[in-house]
């Protein structure tokens, strides 16, 4: 059965997030992004519209270049980097600690794996967003899962930490165009938080 059209929207903008967050953008998808569309939001809500439609614009000037080397400046060094966005040194103080081992046994029972040749751990924030993605959407062999656990998974392994994480990158110096993508990822991630809460008032 095809994705309910508010589903697949929540899917495509995780993807975005995570592919942001996981390695700079090249020419191409920043041309993609220059010129998409604009999101309507729904009421009077309008932080994930606003946004993305900040991160579009950037998009539409900035030189892919200039975006890697910002992306390299925060995230890769040969010593410490200056952002490391991972959950578990968010939530314990050290890298590759419990819940890293927690969440990879979330990770087991979805039947989702760390694919070969990728450097970052599962607990990266930008791994968080494809694994929300894959189970809003499934993927080869990974079914979908239900809104329940999508909201389990969430509150677990992002709720607790990803706006302490976004707002290091946004007043991270040399921040310039990944302020806009910490911002995007924020309001998204928050949006999707509240709604949880919602839906939680309403199973009571």
């Amino acid at each position: 059965m095809p994705l309910a059209a508010e589903d697949q929207a929540r899917s495509d903008l995780y993807a975005l997030a995570a592919r942001l967050l996981l390695a700079p953008p090249g020419a191409e998808l920043l041309a993609q992004l220059g010129s998409a569309d604009p999101i309507l939001a729904s009421g009077g809500d309008h932080r994930l519209e606003d946004a993305r439609e900040k991160l579009v614009l950037a998009s539409s000037v900035m030189d892919a270049g200039a975006v890697a080397a910002e992306f390299d400046l925060l995230f890769i060094s040969n010593g410490t980097p200056a952002l490391n966005p991972y959950g578990s040194l968010y939530l314990s103080g050290f890298m590759n600690d419990t819940p890293l081992a927690e969440l990879r046994g979330d990770l087991a029972r979805f039947g989702v794996k760390r694919m070969r040749g990728v450097g970052e751990f599962e607990d990266h924030l930008g791994a968080l967003c494809e694994t929300m993605r894959v189970l809003i959407a499934g993927g080869a062999g990974i079914r979908r899962q239900p809104l329940a656990q999508q909201k389990a998974f969430f509150e677990a392994r992002i709720a607790r930490w990803y706006g302490r994480c976004l707002n290091d990158i946004q007043n991270a110096e040399g921040a310039n165009f990944y302020r806009l993508v910490a911002r995007f990822v924020d309001a998204l991630l928050t949006i999707e938080r509240e709604a949880f809460a919602v839906d939680d008032g309403f199973d009571d």
